[in-house]
């Protein structure tokens, strides 16, 4: 059966024509499909740049560097941080640039990182989700620097102090109409692949300030006088709601296949399920994160499992199995992985093996209702520098094999029609040149190009705009005997499949 949003695979043009009766029967397998993605944390340069004042060609020449090693690991999908504080990693004209480029805030550093970012991404075959922080505004320090044109500056009545840290009010309006405006504002001006939300709604507890509430009592006061009848924490709760709500709505006003993912802390609530202790999501951070879930308002859920397999009060196998039964509207489930927690110097230090196996785990229970059909890793950096050889491991192992990013038929459930194929071998290298035709009669994102030598497939992704292809005539010492070429929408359907074959 065909993987959820497939087209059947029956030849649509075969070059040169096939005599059946003297061939075995030919069938093309389905595509693998998996999500495997990589966070990029850009805030306080943890990952990218690796500090302040690079020059542009340094900045894109560690990007690339990134992008290559992702491609070269088996990653296909990038969440990069472009919102971390009310900032901006593109040119926007709502907000200012950050600071993790320039040093300053508002510094411009002469080109576009985002739309650099998403152009080299997408010619390795890798998708970007752009990923943004709604309600964090800062640390209390940043507030002495800020830009004029921050929000926090030009809104102070909407900022509010935690502890050492600067947040936008979640409760107020005018905080849910900036921060949609400015990720539809990236969607209508960015070819990203989705949007993506992380755990930071209002702030977790901070040791540093034990005991203290968030400052909000005035804004709770206004809303009691207007008629409001929650509990002060079930309206704290209903605020990020609302916001999760409105978000998931009005991105795809503006873009019906831009997809929202949101990846939210890995314990709803201790006990759920029986045995898990740990922070209480939906008291501590006020996330009611399985109703989310629940209600359809994410298109892909990203918990961050940051536990291991052998964990007794935070177990991942016991945390998995829960959210795929809370998946009651079958939305991706892509879990998290520490992948940060590699060799990181602590006591509880990760073998990469863990994260290997928290992989393979995840493979398990895939075909089970709601259950994974990828993950993500945090962070860039672990993987970069192959801390336990776990990029190695990776690309050697449980990436060898390439993946399509699962598709959402949801958002759109029609199918691209079939490209056309020619192909013919090049004498000056050892290569068969594609040549692809079609436009799949609706906007698509890649072709699907397969090969064969005979024994294995191999599977490449490739932009919808690159029109001829050369894929090697020889695998492996054994020759490439055919060609399979399907067309990828904007939300993952393939069409019906192109194929040539040797004769």
């Amino acid at each position: 059966m065909a993987a959820c949003g497939e087209g059947p695979t029956a030849p649509i043009v075969v070059t040169p024509p096939v005599d059946t009766t003297k061939t075995p029967t030919f069938t093309v397998p389905a595509l693998t499909r998996e999500f495997r993605g990589l966070w990029i944390a850009t805030v306080a340069n943890i990952d990218w740049p690796s500090r302040t004042g690079l020059t542009t060609a340094a900045s894109q020449a560690e990007l690339t560097s990134i992008l290559d090693m992702a491609r070269g690991t088996g990653i296909n999908a990038i969440v990069l941080q472009v919102r971390a504080n009310g900032d901006a990693l593109y040119r926007s004209t709502l907000e200012p640039w950050s600071r993790s480029l320039t040093g300053t805030q508002g510094g411009d550093p002469g080109w576009d990182p985002l739309e650099f970012a998403v152009t080299e991404a997408h010619a390795r075959g890798i998708e970007l989700h752009a990923w943004f922080n709604p309600f964090r505004a800062g640390n209390l320090s940043d507030s002495l620097r800020m830009d004029a044109r921050h929000f926090a500056k030009r809104r102070p009545d909407l900022a509010r102090v935690f502890c050492s840290s600067l947040w936008f009010e979640p409760s107020a309006s005018e905080v849910h109409d900036q921060a949609i405006s400015v990720i539809q504002d990236v969607v209508r001006r960015y070819n990203v692949d989705a949007v993506h939300m992380d755990d930071f709604f209002y702030p977790y507890p901070d040791s540093k300030c034990p005991n203290l509430d968030f400052p909000d009592s005035a804004d709770y006061a206004r809303y009691k006088n207007t008629g409001g009848t929650l509990a002060k924490n079930d309206w704290r709760r209903d605020n990020i709601n609302r916001f999760v709500e409105r978000l998931y709505r009005d991105v795809h006003a503006v873009n019906a296949t831009t997809r929202v993912g949101i990846s939210p802390f890995g314990i709803w609530r201790p006990g759920n399920p029986a045995g898990i202790t740990g922070l209480d999501a939906y008291n501590d951070i006020y996330a009611d994160s399985r109703l989310w879930l629940q209600r359809g308002w994410v298109d892909y859920f990203a918990p961050q499992l940051y536990w291991s397999l052998s964990s007794t009060g935070q177990n991942f196998t016991a945390l998995l199995d829960w959210w795929t039964a809370q998946n009651t509207m079958r939305r991706h489930l892509w879990p998290g992985l520490a992948a940060y927690r590699v060799q990181d110097g602590t006591s509880s230090a990760y073998g990469a093996s863990e994260i290997v196996n928290e992989v393979q785990l995840a493979r398990t229970r895939a075909a089970v209702s709601g259950g994974p059909t990828g993950t993500i890793l945090y962070n860039t950096s672990t993987l970069k520098a192959n801390r336990d050889n776990l990029a190695t491991l990776l690309a050697n192992g449980a990436f060898t094999n390439s993946a399509l990013v699962p598709a959402t038929p949801w958002l759109d459930a029609q199918l691209p029609s079939a490209p056309t194929i020619s192909v013919v071998p090049l004498s000056s290298q050892p290569v068969l040149r594609v040549t692809i035709a079609g436009d799949g009669g609706k906007p698509l994102s890649w072709w699907a190009v397969r090969w064969r030598n005979g024994v294995s497939w191999t599977l490449r992704t490739v932009p919808f705009d690159t029109r001829v292809f050369d894929v090697p005539n020889t695998v492996f010492g054994l020759a490439s005997d055919a060609i399979v070429v399907q067309a990828v929408d904007r939300v993952g359907n393939v069409s019906e499949a192109a194929i040539w074959r040797t004769p």
